[in-house]
């Protein structure tokens, strides 16, 4: 616990420093970053090949793998995300709201810093790119906690980081990695409150309730991504196989990736054989209800865990619907608040979906892979909150300031 608070002590004394300096001071530190990973990536890759070895050697297959995997071409990229943010509007000092009291006081509402952010997170060693970049600009100091899977890339990432930023003139201490991967290590970190302003955690649904469970400090729930496709009787049917065959096989391993499809009973005999014959080109097994099982050869049966399951695989469930009563329902009762889409001409039952449908994302007509700060035009994120307080949906730098209020006069006392 002694070398875990000091790490927080110094992450908590850099942040003290951070909410001070410039925007320029912040995006030349980023820039020197970017570079500085692109200049040191054959580190980077070495690194990620023993995490690749050990990976391997424990029977680690699939989009799991993948997720951890590091190339030249992903390095460029969380290098090319850096100078993303780097670009990004500054948000601290940013006044967000003002107004003038009858007693003369002007009073204003400011972005001001976290502080010190908490990340835990499984695998993917982007995300200790990106969770730097994103605290740094938003002049927030970072204490990284990945899994043992990626401990390697993520050492040789954060030591490039750090020695990048401190180089370009940011306080020691604003980017560090938590190396001991016990998870014993991880409980001691949530129970840091004073030292971390917030946890955020990023992986599967038992990382997400491990930290909202244990935690003292502050959370904000991120990730976990049951979502749902609905074809609708009306759906333009071409329209919709396009979007499903994105939706769950563009990147089968992402918290955006559909889990669950539904259909309007008036369309399953013309659709569903189409969409087994589309996903089963591309790997997917199937897992349906009696209904759409007639329809889609080759498919399993689906049990209850399916609907609530994020497969994160080329794993879909399959259910037919009687209307949109049914599927709004049905998302809410197994979704995960996530991102959920309709398929649908009917300008009614989009309104109506997107009015009902509880969720931090809702589409008509378009992929569920669209959930992405980037795709939004905010820029990097640094998660997916599907919580409603302070956050939700893509987080990118606004998400990470909290406010203060500063209050202006000219001698006034209360009376």
């Amino acid at each position: 616990m002694g070398d875990l608070q000091q790490l927080a002590k110094r992450a908590r004394a850099a942040a003290a420093k951070l909410g001070t300096l410039t925007t320029e001071t912040k995006d030349a530190a980023l820039l020197a970053m970017a570079d500085g990973l692109e200049r040191e990536s054959s580190a980077v890759l070495a690194a990620n090949t023993k995490d690749m070895e050990e990976a391997r050697g424990q029977g680690v297959t699939g989009a799991l793998l993948d997720r951890l995997s590091l190339t030249e071409g992903r390095v460029k990229e969380m290098a090319d995300g850096l100078r993303e943010v780097a670009a990004l509007r500054d948000p601290v000092g940013e006044v967000v709201d003002g107004w003038r009291l009858p007693n003369g006081l002007q009073v204003e509402k400011v972005r001001v810093p976290l502080g010190v952010v908490g990340i835990i997170y499984e695998a993917r060693p982007n995300v200790t790119v990106d969770a730097a970049g994103l605290c740094l600009k938003s002049g927030n100091a970072v204490v990284l906690r990945g899994s043992s899977s990626a401990i390697n890339s993520n050492a040789a990432l954060v030591k490039i980081l750090s020695e990048a930023a401190s180089t370009a003139g940011l306080p020691g201490g604003c980017v560090q990695l938590v190396e001991d991967t016990e998870r014993e290590t991880a409980r001691e970190l949530m129970k840091l409150h004073g030292l971390i302003d917030v946890l955020i955690p990023r992986g599967g649904e038992g990382l997400i309730r491990t930290v909202v469970e244990n935690s003292t400090v502050p959370v904000i729930e991120t990730g976990v991504g049951n979502c749902h496709l609905y074809v609708d009787e009306s759906a333009d049917e071409a329209m919709a196989l396009d979007i499903l065959v994105n939706a769950k096989t563009q990147r089968p391993g992402v918290c955006n990736a559909v889990e669950t499809l539904l259909v309007h009973r008036e369309v399953a005999s013309s659709f569903l054989p189409e969409a087994a014959g589309a996903l089963g080109e591309k790997g997917v097994q199937i897992r349906a209800d009696a209904e759409a099982r007639a329809l889609m050869p080759g498919s399993l049966e689906a049990v209850e865990e399916d609907w609530r399951t994020e497969f994160l695989d080329l794993v879909i469930a399959v259910k037919v619907v009687a209307g949109i009563d049914e599927a709004i329902e049905h998302i809410n009762e197994f979704g995960s608040g996530h991102s959920d889409a309709i398929v649908t001409d009917d300008y009614g039952r989009a309104g109506r979906f997107t009015a009902e449908v509880d969720s931090a994302a809702v589409y008509v007509n378009a992929s569920t892979r669209f959930t992405d700060g980037g795709q939004f035009g905010m820029g990097a994120e640094i998660g997916i909150s599907t919580q409603k307080l302070h956050a939700r949906g893509p987080m990118s730098l606004p998400e990470l300031t909290t406010v203060k209020f500063v209050i202006h006069g000219s001698g006034q006392i209360r009376p």
